[in-house]
């Protein structure tokens, strides 16, 4: 089990939302590179980043300021956001993204999921973001009518072996994890899943550590920023 810090770009800056909601937005750092450089500096070897502009357009809006981070440090960097063609994908793995995630394309275009798996492989992520179980797309503004659990076992069945899932109801809000979503959703993708929503302590780190059969990786963003969770003692428990 390891820690991904997030930095979230939104107009070129490192924000988090609440909820996915673009009209709560908390700017942490206009430059997402120097917080990148602190988050390595802690000891992280992985950073998770969302393209909030790009979720929302479908373009890689910010594709410029992922590359400088990836130039300028050492992390192992996961991208997501609108990232719907294989333009866009090469331009990420070429720049030396470690992993891509795919969320809308996921429902939208499933051909283009088969065939970005078929290219890319263990790179790539399956991001499946839910509110009350239900798949949510396009920067999480609409309803997709998908359950979340079915759209697991899709991507489980195309041959993706990676899964970010995020409970959007607990995004942002520090109100701490339910650890049994996430083991509901590695049992229906078939392998451990990246946990996203919700952390707001090393309460829970330790929660998820008790099934970390069905845990990868743990992202976590304003717990981070606002010191509720010290980055150092989390990537410690993670490791542990």
């Amino acid at each position: 089990m390891y820690l991904l810090p997030a930095i979230d770009i939104l107009g070129g800056k490192a924000v988090r939302l609440a909820k996915g909601d673009y009209a709560k937005v908390t700017v942490y750092n206009d430059d997402p590179v120097e917080q990148a450089k602190r988050f390595e500096d802690a000891g992280a070897t992985w950073l998770h980043m969302v393209d909030l502009d790009g979720a929302k357009s479908g373009n890689a809006d910010n594709a410029a300021v992922v590359e400088r981070v990836i130039r300028s440090t050492t992390l192992k960097v996961e991208i997501g956001g609108g990232l719907r063609n294989m333009e866009v994908l090469a331009r990420l793995a070429d720049a030396g993204a470690s992993r891509m995630v795919l969320g809308t394309a996921l429902v939208r275009d499933p051909e283009f999921a088969q065939a970005a798996i078929e290219e890319y492989g263990d790179m790539l992520a399956a991001g499946i973001d839910a509110k009350s179980g239900e798949v949510a797309v396009g920067g999480w503004i609409e309803g997709s009518g998908i359950q979340a659990d079915e759209l697991a076992r899709r991507m489980a069945a195309l041959g993706y072996r990676h899964l970010v899932y995020t409970d959007i109801a607990r995004d942002g809000m520090q109100t701490g994890i339910d650890e049994q979503a996430y083991v509901r959703m590695a049992e229906a993708f078939g392998a451990p899943v990246i946990a996203s929503g919700g952390v707001a302590g090393l309460d829970d780190i330790h929660r998820l550590a008790q099934v970390a059969q069905s845990i990868e990786g743990v992202i976590a963003g304003r717990a981070i920023y606002e010191g509720t969770l010290p980055l150092e003692e989390a990537l410690s428990a993670c490791r542990a």
